[in-house]
């Protein structure tokens, strides 16, 4: 079998390397980590270690945690406002394959010009917000892939947008978290 393959992320695996994020050359000082609407970040004390090492990296944090599952455009819109008000230079996906989706349409949305679901019917994004993405759900793909998938609810139209800007700068994937 014969392929190609081209996957720019710096992955960081092993039990243990959540701690080892703030040790990492990062893509900016001010990160939004995206979340999902649901307590299990939160509860596992991902979140804090997350904001913890981002700390030590020298990075200031703000969290937007509402994120649910299957993405939904007026969300990732909500989300886009909120890292455009926070400054913020990267986002942090903090979670699964939805949490990583709605990052990388926040980032679309942040860079491009016109509305979001346009780069989800055919217009190619011309760049992507810095991404990174700790997992905490084993086997979601997103991390790794330039591809993301959101729902309109105007229709309730399911597409998805694939651009070589999408790729996360970082993935965690350390086994403790899924």
């Amino acid at each position: 079998m014969d392929f190609n393959m081209y996957v720019p992320t710096k992955i960081l695996f092993g039990a243990g390397t959540l701690n080892e994020l703030g040790k990492q050359q990062l893509p900016g000082k001010k990160a939004v980590i995206i979340i999902s609407n649901g307590k299990s970040t939160r509860t596992n004390g991902y979140l804090s270690r997350t904001e913890e090492q981002l700390a030590q990296a020298g990075v200031a944090t703000n969290v937007f945690d509402k994120i649910q599952p299957n993405p939904l455009k007026e969300t990732v819109m909500e989300g886009a406002a909120f890292v455009k008000a926070q400054g913020a230079d990267f986002i942090v996906a903090l979670g699964g394959g939805s949490v990583i989706d709605s990052a990388k349409a926040i980032g679309y949305g942040l860079t491009n010009e016109g509305d979001v679901w346009d780069y989800y019917t055919g217009k190619a994004p011309q760049a992507c917000m810095p991404i990174g993405a700790v997992l905490t759900i084993a086997a979601a793909g997103s991390e790794m892939s330039n591809a993301s998938i959101i729902t309109n609810e105007n229709g309730w139209l399911k597409r998805g947008a694939y651009s070589p800007y999408a790729y996360c700068k970082f993935a965690v994937m350390n086994p403790e978290l899924t």
